[in-house]
């Protein structure tokens, strides 16, 4: 293999595929970064078994061929490297790949690129179209509500399903559920419901960034695995086996009182009432209290035996009856950073799930609701 390759191109390549390189693996060579050439372009690609990532940069390919090295040590040395033409050559049967730019020289061990694991990319199977934004906003409102322990792998992935044109998004950890959709361009010609590992969906999330670049989500005709396919990266992920559990039954059809918020205010209060939450079993209080004729009031409120207490007041729009919940103050700092604007906060009675839904413009779709179970206090 000999390619000559940009400084700038190489170290993004190796960023990107990065995020999939094992950490922690009895296959030492999943701790590699695959470099091959394709078609004229230099790929790299690094797996964990459980996800894959593979990207492809312009080069100028003298000679065809592949090989594998160590993630880390190339990419702290191309990254220190100088913004120029960066040569890589392996001889015929040699064991190291030879780096050289502007007046450095290097040569790195490598592992034989047969014995990296395959990766697969399929092109058959069904396909969706999505907008980059919606689906990076989407992802964002549900991935940090799936479950991080594996003891119920099914809690760990986002279940995604598609209705004629609309494409819903919900994850659940036992403790609170976040559903979103995305409106599709044209309802898929097959059926959609999986489970994408959450992780999966953060690295998507991450690769997608600013770019407007439509989205294609691919699912392998044996429903095992998703392709993400985002420029010229593409993200390979194992699908999660298993029933999703029934979560429309959790989101309450109606409520006894209604709270409309500054979404920046109530995060500022929230944050500040953490603060003294930490020492409290990580509770915080809200008590809401209806204007009669003027702005009602939302309080916020944390308290520690040990430490002391804090009380903070906002404005709020308050329908219905006087009302108070508590809940734990991490899932609701989650729910907060994942909204913009104004929030509706919905709820029956101090021991109910409290439903949170994004104000939005008359006319437009809901298409964003979260649900947290509260927390048993005295008051």
């Amino acid at each position: 293999m000999k390619v000559q390759v940009l400084q700038e191109n190489l170290q993004r390549g190796l960023s990107i595929v990065g995020r999939a390189v094992a950490t922690r693996s009895t296959l030492p060579i999943t701790a590699n970064v695959l470099l091959m050439t394709d078609k004229g372009r230099l790929k790299l690609a690094a797996t964990d078994l459980d996800i894959s990532i593979s990207t492809w940069v312009g080069a100028k390919i003298d000679e065809d061929g592949a090989t594998t090295v160590p993630s880390r040590l190339i990419g702290d040395f191309v990254s220190s490297l100088p913004p120029a033409t960066v040569s890589l050559e392996i001889p015929e049967r040699g064991r190291q790949l030879k780096l050289e730019c502007a007046r450095n020289e290097s040569s790195i061990h490598t592992m034989d690129a047969e014995d990296f694991p395959r990766i697969h990319s399929f092109s058959e199977g069904v396909s969706l179209i999505l907008d980059p934004k919606a689906l990076r906003k989407t992802i964002e409102r549900v991935e940090f509500a799936a479950a991080s322990d594996d003891s119920r792998p099914v809690l760990t992935g986002v279940h995604v399903k598609a209705d004629g044109a609309r494409l819903t998004f919900a994850s659940a950890d036992g403790f609170r559920l976040a559903v979103s959709d995305i409106t599709l361009p044209a309802a898929p010609s097959d059926a959609v419901e999986v489970i994408v590992p959450a992780r999966a969906l953060r690295e998507v999330a991450r690769l997608v960034g600013e770019s407007s670049e439509p989205v294609e989500m691919r699912l392998n005709p044996q429903r095992t695995q998703v392709l993400f396919s985002v420029g010229d990266t593409e993200l390979v992920a194992q699908l999660i086996q298993g029933t999703f559990p029934n979560y429309n039954q959790l989101i309450p059809a109606d409520y006894n009182t209604k709270a409309t918020v500054s979404v920046e205010e109530f995060k500022r209060e929230t944050r500040i009432a953490a603060i003294f939450a930490r020492d409290g079993s990580g509770i915080v209080r809200l008590q809401l209290v209806p204007g009669n004729g003027m702005p009602g009031k939302l309080t916020i409120s944390a308290r520690a035996d040990e430490i002391g207490d804090n009380n903070g007041e906002i404005d709020a729009k308050i329908e219905g009856d006087a009302s108070k919940i508590a809940f734990n103050s991490r899932y609701l700092q989650d729910v907060l950073n994942a909204l913009s604007g104004e929030v509706e906060l919905q709820m029956t009675s101090p021991s109910s799930q409290g439903v949170f839904r994004p104000v939005v413009a008359e006319g437009e779709p809901k298409d964003y609701v979260h649900v947290v179970m509260p927390m048993f206090v005295q008051w």
